[in-house]
């Protein structure tokens, strides 16, 4: 079976975006491209600093509320269902939740042919990237480095720290059925 569906995890600036903007660009056909941010992004105003929704403290930790997560739900299955329904997709996500964010994502994909992939990044080198894009909380890199990989099972994995993007996608799009 061709692959469907390419999940990239990894901590904030770890380079997941770039990656993907690469993939997009060596992979046959188009590939539509979402992410955490993607949500995030779409989410009401009142939700992005609500503990029903979703929470960045000063220090870089993220906390998500019932509302967020319903959202969420309904998003993944959104995803899922433009998959089955043709569309090649790339997903650039953030499993704050290690294994557990995994499993709602297979759930959603289940029976699509999916490449897990991991996109590690040392956490000195995320927070010197977090701190040279001004966009995000001071501190996200470093904590979400090592603790979005924790329980993952992974087809593939990367290490942005010594490796290009283009690079990367190359590898990625290697193991691309």
């Amino acid at each position: 079976m061709k692959t469907q569906v390419i999940v990239l995890n990894g901590g904030s600036s770890s380079g997941k975006s770039g990656i993907v903007r690469c993939l997009q660009s060596v992979l046959p056909g188009p590939w539509l491209a979402f992410g955490a941010d993607t949500f995030v992004g779409a989410l009401p105003a009142s939700m992005q600093a609500s503990d029903a929704g979703i929470e960045f403290a000063a220090d870089g930790t993220v906390s998500v509320g019932p509302e967020f997560r319903a959202l969420e739900a309904a998003w993944i299955e959104g995803v899922a269902a433009m998959a089955r329904a043709g569309a090649r997709i790339v997903v650039d996500e953030i499993f704050l939740g290690g294994a557990g964010s995994q499993h709602r994502w297979q759930q959603a994909l289940g029976g699509l042919p999916v490449l897990w992939v991991g996109v590690r990044c040392d956490g000195e080198i995320a927070a010197a990237r977090e701190i040279a894009r001004g966009d995000r909380a001071v501190g996200m890199a470093a904590s979400q480095a090592e603790t979005v990989h924790r329980g993952m099972v992974y087809d593939v994995e990367i290490d942005t720290a010594r490796t290009e993007s283009m690079e990367c996608a190359r590898t990625i799009a290697a193991h691309v059925g």
